[in-house]
């Protein structure tokens, strides 16, 4: 089959992102995620099956099935600003590696035409898939949540053993590796806790950069235009002063922090 045929589901396309690797963007977000982060901004991305969400009475459909050709046709449309800024494309999600034929596809055609590739992941995906995709991705930006195990799966449905080992095996195979951390007031926001995934993050590979994102309340609406109940519903942003006293426990380890990605 040829790769422009390889089908897969997503349920957006954003054009113009300057926030999800390196220059301007096209982000595809594709559906399905084995995560249930209690945060998520994009709960509609969690299930692989297409949806509808009730927006007050309107009724949208969330996820369409595309082709890899369909999918490069709206990512070229921006081909000129990938050249002047060092942009390109992003998968992301849900969770791509939970797609891996359609991901595959989509990096090695977008290879085929000379378009950057970028990844946000979280690397719950076996190793196998991992050394598959790695090879063709140009910027891998994985998410790592938190060092305890038991807490990690209170909070996502998922232990961290698998997505830590993962880790691992990407800094080994990727030139430039990003590690960002989700900061969740009443799961991770702390300076313990942020310190140990930083020191983690240090012995890594080549990994030099961590971002750290700010929880934000942006996606509550979407739990209830599913009929879900969004479970964290008293928490609120952290504070600019807290961010930068997780900023400098970050830099303390020798990783190059950040505040967003």
């Amino acid at each position: 089959m040829e790769l422009t045929e390889v089908k897969g589901r997503i349920f957006d396309i954003q054009r113009f992102s300057v926030h999800d690797g390196p220059g301007i963007r096209s982000i595809v977000f594709l559906k399905g995620c084995r995560l249930r982060c209690r945060w998520c901004c994009n709960p509609e991305s969690q299930e692989y099956d297409i949806q509808t969400m009730n927006k007050d009475g309107v009724i949208e459909t969330v996820g369409r099935d595309v082709t890899v050709g369909e999918v490069m046709e709206e990512v070229e449309k921006d081909r000129i600003f990938y050249r002047r800024s060092g942009g390109g494309m992003t998968l992301s999600g849900g969770e791509s590696m939970c797609q891996p034929d359609f991901a595959e596809a989509l990096f090695m055609e977008a290879h085929e035409r000379g378009i950057n590739t970028a990844i946000e992941t979280t690397a719950c995906a076996s190793a196998e898939t991992v050394r598959r995709l790695v090879p063709h991705i140009d910027t891998v930006m994985m998410d790592i949540k938190h060092m305890n195990s038991e807490k990690h799966y209170t909070y996502t449905g998922q232990h961290n053993e698998k997505m830590l080992e993962n880790a691992k095996l990407i800094a080994d195979m990727s030139d430039n590796f990003i590690i960002r951390v989700p900061v969740i007031p009443t799961f991770n926001d702390t300076e313990e806790e942020i310190r140990a995934i930083a020191q983690f993050a240090s012995r890594l590979r080549g990994v030099e950069q961590l971002h750290l994102l700010p929880y934000h309340a942006f996606g509550t609406d979407k739990y209830r235009w599913l009929g879900r109940e969004y479970t964290l519903p008293e928490i609120e942003p952290p504070s600019n002063e807290h961010m930068e006293r997780l900023l400098a426990v970050v830099n303390a380890t020798g990783l190059h922090g950040q505040i967003g990605g």
